[in-house]
């Protein structure tokens, strides 16, 4: 555990930001956030507010300038063709690209600073159904076609490692991997498969950064982690809020910010939702900053976070 590195400059007040995490991100001064926790849209499994013009073909538009399908196009490649980040046409694409948002996000985090990324796995289909504003398959609402290509891996009934593939992504630019916490989830709702066991966890990621020389020093009280300090903890999935399917439960996210980020710190959640992690982190004397895609997600996350902080609710540009 480090001493608590100082900028005078970091956010002083807690807010709400409204577009995209890319772009975002350039608002904050360098080294002034103490710890990044969040939950980015997971691959192919939800159509989010505001992704309902994805288009589904960005891959010919690659194709057609020489590319491989293997080679990732850079994200601002992508959403200038019409791509939405974790809607991308491969595994590969999607872990470039939030890989990619951490790169650029390092400067803002501080030296001592904390970073938990969740993220939950699924199954190769080659057309597999999205339901918007709900999980893969599920719900009664109408259907998306996800149109993803086979080859190496990518096979009918595979289970596809996303989060490995990412964690091994960041590692392989220079993020220290200090923990693979397993969020063990009872409630899970029933699946019609009847070959294989239901997927009934997912993945916390925690990473530092890499020193140019040395081991990794940075902020941490394992007095805050949950009893025993164990890699895993079993707490209840819960519905989403305000229309979110999605939602952090406060018994998981809780320890990472009071274990990870100094009271008086900045917590950045750069896909906040509805904005749970922000609350619980103003709640425990943190400022919380949130990065929001979807405008109505935006508005509800500044306005429980104002109630929190007793200010005025803002969802900035």
């Amino acid at each position: 555990m480090s001493n608590r590195s100082a900028n005078a400059s970091a956010p002083q007040a807690s807010e709400v930001y409204c577009g995209d995490a890319f772009d975002l991100i350039d608002k904050l001064p360098e080294s002034s956030v103490d710890l990044i926790v969040t939950s980015p849209p997971y691959w192919c499994q939800r159509v989010y507010e505001g992704q309902e013009h994805h288009d589904w073909g960005v891959q010919d538009a690659w194709r057609r300038e020489g590319n491989p399908l293997d080679a990732a196009p850079p994200y601002d490649w992508y959403r200038a063709n019409g791509g939405m980040l974790g809607l991308e046409p491969t595994p590969d694409w999607y872990v470039a690209h939030l890989a990619e948002w951490f790169d650029r996000a390092r400067p803002v985090l501080k030296p001592d600073g904390n970073v938990w990324v969740n993220m939950g796995d699924t199954y190769f289909a080659r057309w597999a159904s999205i339901r918007p504003r709900g999980r893969q398959g599920l719900g009664d609402t109408g259907r998306v076609r996800r149109r993803t290509p086979m080859g190496d891996y990518r096979q009918e009934k595979q289970l596809l490692m996303v989060p490995a593939r990412f964690a091994i992504a960041m590692q392989g630019r220079r993020w220290i991997l200090r923990n693979d916490l397993i969020w063990s989830k009872p409630n899970v709702p029933p699946r019609p498969e009847k070959d294989r066991l239901r997927l009934a966890h997912e993945h916390l990621f925690h990473f530092v950064q890499r020193p140019s020389e040395g081991r990794a020093s940075y902020f941490y009280d394992a007095e805050e982690a949950e009893p025993g300090r164990r890699d895993v903890v079993t707490v209840n999935a819960r519905s989403g809020a305000h229309g979110h399917t999605a939602t952090f439960p406060p018994d998981l996210i809780r320890p990472r910010i009071l274990s990870s980020s100094p009271v008086g710190g900045v917590v950045l959640d750069p896909f906040c939702g509805t904005g749970r992690a922000l609350t619980i982190a103003a709640e425990n004397g943190r400022t919380a900053i949130g990065f929001e895609m979807a405008e109505s997600f935006a508005e509800v996350a500044a306005q429980d976070l104002a109630t929190t902080t007793g200010t005025r609710p803002d969802a900035s540009e």
